[in-house]
């Protein structure tokens, strides 16, 4: 009984969360069903809640300026930012297991650590070194009911910084005219304010987002479903890279009644195009030696320092368009079928965690 009410007081406390990009709070209500009742969803909630329970007694370790965009994997400055963007995905278990379980230990750690990114991290503007920052953006979401107005202030003004200075980066680049400005940045950026956006219920960062998504659908998909990142690089490791962010637009976009999944721009291009490009490289109908063309010199400078990933010609893994699949499950539940394919796993309902979020958000 006591849990039925702590619960239900759950639910009540977060029903006027507006705009959500994770769960609102009927969402929240099917995820504690599901984990409730199917034994797949309950075995993939399990895993996640080992990882925060694992977590619970660490300290934030938040890094003032994220550096890690052009560097070697061996650089200095590239493992010290590795190691503190551990934090994220602490971040997200904890959010997450407070969903589905009401336990306030897990969402006080995750306030502990939002605040100590919001008041020890400097923005930059490089949507490559802060495109990770979304697994904070998902824990303040599902979290924020806990925030005191002070803390909730602290983490909104920092947000707000990071989005405006994306913007601001992001503008300066289409004035150069530069790739950057059409690339798998632009897509990156583009999630990022979207979800700071719809988080903060913020209606300036929706709307630049979604004008900003059509545009990009234009410039950067093309209507057979291939990218310029894919073209560019002559490798499906981009291609993933570049819709990811995409789609984790549209989820939030979708959450909040915006159908960007299917929009169509002018020449025909379409996300969902784009993820039907990958699908029989994933299935294995299709195969792709990755990056034997690519254009770009730092990836050649990566191979050679020994980065296997980015060596010339090695065949595309499937189990790397698994998140890309898992994602654009959320529009398609076919998918689950390729998706365990691609990552070998058994067949199932929910063959990983995103499956359960995916289930608990159908409308």
């Amino acid at each position: 009984m006591k849990t039925i009410i702590l619960l239900c007081a759950l639910v009540i406390a977060l029903a006027a969360a507006e705009n959500p990009i994770s769960l609102n709070a009927q969402q929240r209500t099917k995820l504690m069903e599901l984990i409730k009742t199917d034994k797949d969803a309950k075995a993939r909630f399990e895993t996640l809640k080992r990882a925060a329970d694992k977590a619970l007694n660490d300290k934030p370790n938040p890094i003032r300026v994220i550096q890690g965009e052009g560097k070697l994997k061996t650089d200095p400055v590239a493992i010290k930012t590795r190691e503190s963007l551990g934090d994220m995905r602490k971040m997200y278990f904890f959010a997450y297991t407070f969903a589905a379980t009401g336990d306030t230990q897990y969402a006080d750690k995750a306030r502990e650590f939002i605040l100590a990114w919001s008041q020890q991290n400097t923005p930059t503007g490089n949507p490559i070194d802060e495109t990770t920052l979304d697994d904070l953006f998902f824990a303040f979401d599902l979290t924020q009911s806990q925030f005191s107005p002070a803390e909730k202030k602290i983490a909104q003004t920092w947000m707000r910084k990071v989005a405006d200075t994306q913007i601001a980066i992001g503008m300066m680049h289409a004035r150069k005219g530069d790739g950057i400005s059409k690339n798998n940045w632009q897509s990156h950026r583009l999630k990022i304010v979207g979800l700071i956006g719809y988080t903060l219920a913020e209606k300036k960062y929706i709307d630049y987002s979604i004008e900003s998504f059509k545009r990009q659908i234009e410039v950067n998909l093309r209507p057979d479903g291939s990218s310029i990142d894919f073209h560019e690089r002559d490798a499906l490791h981009y291609h993933c890279y570049d819709i990811e962010p995409l789609l984790e637009l549209a989820i939030a976009a979708n959450n909040n009644w915006t159908n960007l999944y299917t929009y169509k721009s002018k020449s025909g291009a379409s996300l969902e195009k784009s993820v039907k490009f990958l699908l029989p490289f994933c299935s294995g109908e299709k195969k792709h030696a990755e990056f034997v063309k690519s254009s770009v010199a730092f990836d050649r400078k990566r191979a050679e320092s020994g980065d296997e990933n980015y060596k010339a010609g090695h065949l595309f893994d499937p189990k790397k368009g698994g998140h890309t699949l898992e994602l654009a499950a959320a529009f398609d539940k076919n998918l689950s079928e390729v998706y365990c394919q691609a990552t070998a796993r058994t067949a199932s309902n929910y063959p990983s965690w995103q499956f359960v979020i995916n289930a608990a958000r159908d409308k």
